[in-house]
């Protein structure tokens, strides 16, 4: 018995044992489009954070691994020897990326509440602890080479980012370039479509590297700094890029002592102030070297969120002025206005202007998709009344202006606003006028036409008055009513010509239709038709006599509420007639025959 059991030992490490399965996890591909399906398209962080609960308890359930009962939690950790599924990797994946978000939607509250940056921090740190979880798994020889790599492109990315918020800059900067390098490396590898996802990453980690060289101690990588921001990028990195350009022209406030406006000079003593007065400076060199319209239009916000934080600035200093405090109200000011308060109104100045000057430049990016001109597929069609509401804010700026504090008698200012106004009325015609032609109100169009030429030569005549210093400075808006004017007299005449047109085909529509004279003219008035038997001794106007209609016949009403009536007993009266008559009939018969008794 000895040599069948020999034999089998020998036999036995020669069987064809089954190959080990290896996993595969697309990381990056998974996490994005989780995230642009369920809101980080739009910052919201509450709906993704619910989102991967979701579905962090749908893979437990799935794969009967609970984290205890109803009563009691008892984790669970997962080990190589249980990886018999691919889910178990996307449990410390969306972990991760729960605590990860959760950690950047307090970011965004700390603001208003600083002691949500500690909470931030140990979500972080939280987030790190599932991917060092998620990265340890993928090195295990069941995940195959991408995997590995893409689990250690994430891990570093989730180290970078903690030591950014920490401004451990030298750390960041290490991470960041690791995780950098394991992207561009796996979008080389790859075809088109998932190459573009990995250089997007790197797109999107190269801003963080900048700031952290900068940080280091790399002068040179302001300039590179300065370049993305013209860019606007939507990222954590923006607010810090704000920040660091504003930190970078501390250096020079020492020279901005004092502004000059409208004829006064005025000394700036707020450090927040000069450093917004400098921003204003480089902003319009920024504006001009920005390409495209949504790049322009990321640094007038920016630059008007700076302003509003200076006026706010100005306004905390401003609280025992009793001055300020009536312009505020509104009422009459008695007395000179204050250095702080005219700097106060000159910034109110600048902010309605930037905000002018951003309108001005989302009218022309409007102006691509108007009906009639080639518009993309997918892109929505801009409506006349759209660029209305925008000539509405920037007449309505330009009206506040004559009458901030300080400058009510500058007739200079009064005149030039008139003016602007004059011209911007013009336009904001001329696109009612388009809406009123689109709905081929030809009278209303010709009419409000003749308004636009008004307005925009009489603006023109007072361009002409003013002094040649802002001739110049309004060089462009003079050129865009000129091209108005010259536009609206051609299509003034255009108008005029569809509408005659209109007529005449309201009359051939008219000519061709076909009407039964034997109808009675009663039940065709809505149809017009040359009929001369109108005219003549019998016209037939109605039908006569007019035929029978069928009408409703008078409903029927019926005594319900008798059969509900208890009745009075009348046994009472009858027991007191037979009590008058006790002899009965032969007593009746007596009476009548003999006379009875009396």
């Amino acid at each position: 018995m000895a040599a069948p059991a020999e034999s089998m030992t020998e036999e036995s490490p020669t069987e064809d044992v089954p190959p080990e399965k290896t996993f595969t996890v697309e990381v990056l591909q998974l996490v994005k489009e989780a995230q642009q399906q369920h809101g980080m398209r739009h910052g919201d962080f509450q709906r993704y954070r619910s989102y991967c609960s979701r579905r962090i308890r749908r893979i437990r359930k799935s794969l009967h691994f609970p984290q205890g009962s109803k009563h009691k939690v008892q984790p669970k950790k997962i080990t190589v020897e249980k990886l018999t599924d691919v889910r178990y990797l996307h449990l410390p994946l969306f972990c991760a990326e729960r605590a990860w978000y959760y950690a950047m939607q307090l970011k965004s509250e700390a603001n208003t509440e600083p002691r949500k940056k500690f909470h931030m921090l140990a979500r972080i740190k939280k987030a790190l602890m599932y991917a060092e979880e998620f990265a340890t798994l993928c090195a295990s020889p069941k995940c195959d080479a991408r995997t590995k790599l893409e689990s250690q492109a994430y891990l570093s990315l989730l180290k970078g980012g903690l030591y950014f918020e920490q401004e451990d800059w030298k750390a960041a900067m290490e991470f960041y370039t690791k995780a950098k390098t394991i992207y561009e490396k796996l979008g080389s590898a790859f075809t088109e479509d998932i190459q573009q996802l990995y250089l997007q990453q790197v797109e999107e980690i190269t801003p963080n590297l900048r700031y952290c060289a900068y940080n280091i101690g790399d002068q040179s990588a302001i300039d590179e700094l300065k370049e993305l921001r013209r860019k606007g990028g939507e990222d954590q990195l923006t607010s810090h890029l704000d920040d660091l350009l504003s930190q970078t022209r501390e250096k020079q406030t020492a020279t901005l002592s004092e502004v000059k406006w409208q004829g006064r000079t005025v000394p700036v003593k707020n450090e927040p102030v000069r450093i917004f007065l400098l921003n204003l400076q480089d902003s319009t060199k920024e504006i001009a070297s920005a390409e495209g319209v949504d790049s322009k239009i990321s640094i007038y916000e920016s630059v008007l969120k700076q302003c509003i934080d200076a006026q706010q600035v100005l306004r905390d200093s401003l609280q025992d002025d009793q001055n300020f405090k009536l312009a505020i109200r509104g009422q009459e000011i008695d007395g000179k206005v204050s250095n702080q308060h005219y700097l106060h109104t000159y910034l109110t100045f600048i902010r309605l202007s930037k905000t002018i000057e951003r309108n001005l430049l989302l009218i022309e990016q409007l102006k691509d998709y108007l009906p009639g001109k080639k518009v993309e597929e997918g892109h929505k069609i801009t409506k006349p009344q759209d660029l209305v509401r925008l000539y509405d804010i920037i007449i309505q700026n330009l009206n506040e202006i004559p009458n901030l504090t300080g400058v009510e008698g500058d007739t200079s200012l009064s005149e030039e606003t008139a003016v602007r106004v004059q011209g911007y009325k013009a336009f904001r015609s001329y696109y009612i006028a388009q809406s009123y032609l689109g709905a081929k109100k030809w009278k209303e169009a010709i009419s409000l036409y003749e308004r636009v030429l008004q307005n925009a030569r009489n603006a023109l005549k007072g361009y002409k008055s003013l002094p040649k210093v802002q001739q110049t400075q309004f060089k462009m808006e003079v050129n865009n009513l000129e091209e108005l004017v010259r536009h609206v007299d051609g299509e003034k005449y255009s108008c005029h010509a569809s509408s005659v047109l209109d007529i005449n085909d309201v009359t051939d529509q008219m000519g061709a239709m076909t009407v039964n004279p034997k109808q009675p003219l009663m039940d065709r008035l809505e149809d017009y038709a040359d009929d001369s038997s109108l005219t003549s001794k019998k016209p037939n106007l109605v039908s006569f006599p007019p035929d029978f209609e069928s009408i409703p016949c008078r409903p029927l009403f019926f005594d319900l509420a008798l059969n509900h009536i208890d009745l009075p007993s009348l046994d009472k009266h009858l027991e007191q007639k037979a009590a008058a008559n006790p002899r009965g009939l032969t007593g009746f018969v007596k009476g009548w025959l003999w006379g009875g008794s009396k």
